[in-house]
């Protein structure tokens, strides 16, 4: 309890009762409310806290302006826009705009159209209460926009690589100012790439490149959206550059001339050659494309073709050229020189002989043949005589039709010139057998010096035998003359030495009572006048108790021999031979065995390659022109077949000897630096490959290329080198043909001059077309799995035949076809797989099981179709097969036609019946004065079983 003094005592009675002090009056006047109450100690005016900010905005999106105001009493606010009031749902609940609690105007959505802007404007909130008003700042809401069309497009540019690129766009009118940025194909544009600049409505490709072709967009943006101007496109072109340059070339009067170039650029630039700065004459030149090389050729050189030649490439974005300079010397005067020598020729009489003798020199020289002893010179284009069978052509080659005896002989190839002269002999030996067609000579046995020597049939096989047992070293050989059967134990004679050894009848070697120090090895020589032939084998005698027998192999377990082998191919230091197989005997051939005879080489048959798994093979390594016979042995885990027949006597080329008086090295050298580029090969058809290539620099002794191939996909990948020759040196292509389907193929070439070889090309590859298998697959098995109600089967097969496969097999296709459509099941799986297990099949229904590879060229042929019912086995097939004519006739028995039909019989019959038990009565009523007597059967006989048997009683 405290105490008030009586001033301060009346104050608060006065302010309590509110009763304005007449002394106060005067000093408090403005602490009065407009309503005569007297203010409060605590109120305050209005203040603007929060003060609206400018808003842009877009046309029916919502909006608020802020505003915030404090004071006591709590101030009312109110907006103005452009000075006059703004109607809020306070005033009209149906208005768009709201008045929040706070002070704040919020718009529900902005109204502006082309007319009518109503929302648009300069806003101020003004807070009051009866002490004041406060006016916030002023705040613009302006409506966004952003118009369609762009007030420039960008157009279409065409630049050459490495030059600038620029773009201009313009973006829509709008507010705010829209911004820009680049689209190329659909894809915003990275500005990352220091080549690409965006400055303003402007793209700046600096330095451009291929990959910068495309369609390009620009993109106006701002807050309402989004703009794309129209498409341009950037077409990026490459100035024509030359891959392959023209080279300056000095050539004699009346070579030829090749200038080549090769240029790149896109467009494809268009190219010509200009002699001297002027066009060149297309009679006197051959300008042609010939393999992406644009060609200038001059069949005859002469000095007036002397100058600058130049390659002019050009296209629409730029120019280039290369010049090469052609210098023709004067022919100086050579010698005659060989380019094709004449060789032997072996001919069957009535056939054609042809002596080919191609010579070069300075003046060009003449030729004639002769044969030698005679008088008569053969010149070319000499009028033929009647009746005469010698011709020389212009070029020299010497042909002979219907050889016949007396033609044989040396004949005589001359070439002759002021500088000189050169011959070559040859001979021509008629005979009344066919030379070989694949470039040897099958000689007939008889023409040979010698005889083949013996041949072993069958040899001694290692054998291990026991102690004081008997063993049998078999050797049957055969020969013309009949050889005779030696033996030699570790190379020294054993025949006559030792009693317990005796020679068979048909050379085989027999020892009694075996001792260990018979242990060795055993050879059998079969020897004639022709020559021997010796065949080795180990054999081993142990003491009993650690014997392990080795049983000598039995002829009926041996492969039988393979067919006589065909000389397919010859070159000088090779034969290629093929054969047919022949019985395998118990096991299957997992080899052969070649073996060989010259006389010029050995007087006996050796072995030249082994372990051969195919029926062709290309014995390499041999002589030049030398005879050689072959024949070929079968090999399986028992041993060896008896030998082949021989084989025709081949012989293999001579070597060529380089043109007269040119050394070998510079040969080899020549051929050395000269460079053969391989062009990518084209695939003409699953079995066909063209390849093509260009020569860097030529050499004078170029006498053809070696196109060399081999397999580098498949079961026997990487195979053997395989070649074909071009053997005419202006050739630049060939075609490899009976190539495999769907292989892939390593391919170069090679130069040649006779024996000497020049560098390999780059290797380059190329796969053959697949097309879709040509065979089944083999083996197709069909199985039920699980117990008699299963439904489902176990199908199995093996791939085609290599052969036939055509390609990489990708998958296997099986069906599994119900007697109705839809029974069927389709399958496909990997080619991995080689069995699969095909459920969900309908009972008692048959299915037809067929399987098909295929690769990625198709489906392949199907297998047979193997049948089978589901849910049944064997027996339960054979019954159904029996019952089904039963239920045939059950099917026809409850057909209501047949029921109706017996129905319609029987009551036929019935009626039939009734008018003849009619007729009968009717009738024995008219006999009723006649007795009638009556008769039973008594049998006489009767049967009684007494103890087991039966016993007849007379009656």
């Amino acid at each position: 309890m405290f105490l008030l003094s009586p001033v301060r005592l009346t104050l608060f009675l006065l302010v309590f009762l509110d009763v304005p002090h007449p002394s106060l009056q005067g000093r408090n006047k403005g602490r009065w409310n407009k309503g005569g109450s007297r203010l409060r100690q605590e109120d305050s005016p209005p203040r603007i806290v929060e003060h609206p900010s400018d808003l842009i905005v877009s046309k029916g999106e919502p909006a608020t302006l802020n505003c915030k105001a404090e004071g006591r009493p709590t101030p009312t606010v109110e907006w103005y826009k452009d000075g006059e009031r703004v109607e809020t749902d306070k005033d009209d609940p149906r208005s768009h705009r709201m008045l929040l609690p706070s002070g704040s105007l919020f718009f529900l959505r902005i109204v502006h159209g082309r007319r009518s802007k109503p929302d648009e404007g300069e806003y101020v909130c003004v807070a009051r209460n009866y002490l004041g008003e406060a006016v916030s700042r002023n705040a613009s809401l302006e409506v966004a926009l952003l118009r369609d069309d762009f007030r420039q497009n960008p157009t279409d540019v065409v630049v050459a690589a490495g030059e600038p690129a620029i773009l201009e766009c313009v973006p829509p009118r709008g507010h705010p100012e829209p911004t820009i940025y680049w689209k190329k194909d659909k894809v915003r544009i990275d500005e990352k790439d220091d080549r690409i600049k965006i400055r303003g409505g402007k793209l700046m490709i600096s330095n451009t490149r291929k990959s910068d072709a495309g369609m390009y967009i620009c993109v106006g943006t701002n807050m309402v959206g989004e703009r794309d101007s129209e498409t341009a496109q950037v077409t990026v072109f490459e100035r024509p550059t030359f891959l392959r340059r023209p080279i300056n070339q000095v050539v004699l009067e009346e070579e030829a001339v090749e200038f080549r170039c090769q240029v790149q650029g896109d467009p494809q630039p268009t190219v010509r050659w200009k002699k001297d700065e002027i066009d060149v004459p297309r009679g006197r030149y051959d300008i042609k494309y010939d393999k992406d090389d644009y060609v200038l050729r001059i069949k005859k050189a002469t000095a007036s073709d002397e100058g600058t030649f130049t390659c002019v490439a050009e296209n629409r974005v730029g120019k280039t050229e290369a010049s090469t300079t052609l210098m023709v010397r004067a022919r100086p005067v050579a010698a005659p020189q060989f380019v094709i020598r004449p060789r032997d020729q072996i001919v069957a009489q009535g056939r054609t002989a042809s002596f080919p003798c191609e010579t070069k020199g300075n003046p060009q020289p003449a030729v004639f043949w002769q044969k030698e002893g005679s008088q008569n010179l053969l010149f070319p284009n000499q009028p033929q005589q009647p009746n005469s069978r010698f011709l020389v052509s212009p070029s020299g080659d010497l042909t002979i039709t219907v050889v016949q005896r007396a033609d044989a002989g040396y004949y005589i190839c001359q070439a002759l010139t002021v500088a000189g002269s050169i011959l070559a002999k040859v001979i021509c030996q008629p005979t009344l057998f066919t030379p070989d067609t694949n470039g040897g000579l099958s000689i007939p046995y008889k023409m040979l010096t010698d005889r083949p020597p013996p041949i072993i049939r069958q040899g001694p096989a290692n054998q291990t035998l026991g102690v004081d047992s008997v063993a049998l070293l078999r050797c049957h050989a055969s020969g013309e003359p009949v050889p005779t059967i030696s033996w030699l134990k570790d190379g020294v004679s054993l025949l006559g030495k030792d009693a317990r050894m005796s020679l068979q009848d048909l050379g085989s070697l027999q020892i009694k009572v075996l001792r260990l120090s018979d242990s060795g090895i055993y050879t059998c020589v079969a020897a004639s006048s022709s020559g021997e032939t010796s065949w080795s084998a180990f054999l081993e005698v142990k003491e009993s108790g650690s014997l392990v027998i080795v049983k000598d192999q039995d002829e009926n377990e041996l492969p039988g021999p393979p067919s006589k082998p065909q000389v397919t191919d010859v070159t000088k230091n090779s034969v290629s031979l093929s054969w047919q197989p022949g019985l395998p005997g118990v096991s299957p051939i997992s080899s052969y065995v070649i073996e060989a005879f010259s006389q010029s080489v050995s007087k006996s048959w050796q072995t030249v390659a082994d372990h051969v798994k195919t029926t062709q093979y290309t014995i390499k390594g041999l002589r030049p022109n030398t005879i050689y016979l072959f024949m070929v042995r079968a090999v399986n885990v028992q041993g060896l077949s008896d030998p082949s027949p021989m084989s025709e006597p081949v012989r293999t080329q001579d070597i060529s000897p380089p043109a007269q008086g040119v050394d070998h090295r510079h040969v080899q050298k020549e051929l050395g630096e000269v460079i053969v580029r391989l062009h990518n090969p084209v695939v003409l058809s699953p079995t066909t490959i063209q390849v093509t290539w260009t020569v860097d620099r030529q050499s004078q002794f170029i006498q053809g290329y070696r196109v060399l191939y081999r397999q580098m996909s498949g079961l026997s990948s990487p195979g053997a080198w395989q070649s074909q020759d071009v053997k005419v040196p202006s050739e630049r292509s060939m075609v490899l043909s009976a190539l495999k389907k769907g292989i892939v193929y390593e391919i170069k070439v090679r130069p040649y001059f006779n024996e000497f070889q020049g560098m390999d090309s780059e290797s380059r590859t190329a796969r053959t077309t697949e097309e879709a298998p040509s065979a089944p697959p083999q083996q197709v098995t069909v199985l039920m799995v699980g117990n008699q109600n299963s439904t489902s089967i176990s199908i199995s097969w093996d791939p085609p035949p290599a052969e036939h496969q055509n390609g990489i097999i990708q998958e296997y296709k099986i069906w599994c076809l119900g007697n109705e459509t839809r029974f069927h099941v389709n399958k496909t799986v990997d080619a991995a797989i080689r069995s699969v297990v095909v459920g969900g099949l309908q009972a008692g229904v048959q299915y037809r099981v067929e399987v098909a590879a295929s690769t990625s060229a198709g489906v392949g042929v199907k297998s047979e179709p193997q049948t089978i019912i589901i849910g049944k086995d064997f027996r339960d097939v054979i019954m159904s097969r029996n019952n089904s004519i039963t239920e045939q006739i059950t099917d026809v028995v409850k057909q209501p036609a047949f029921i109706a039909g017996i129905g319609g019989a029987c009551w036929v019959i019935l009626m039939g019946f009734s008018i003849w038990l009619y007729w009968r009565r009717k009738k024995r009523k008219g006999l009723s004065n006649y007795a009638v007597q009556s008769f039973t059967f008594t049998p006489a006989v009767t049967f009684q079983r007494v103890d087991g048997g039966l016993m007849s009683n007379g009656r």
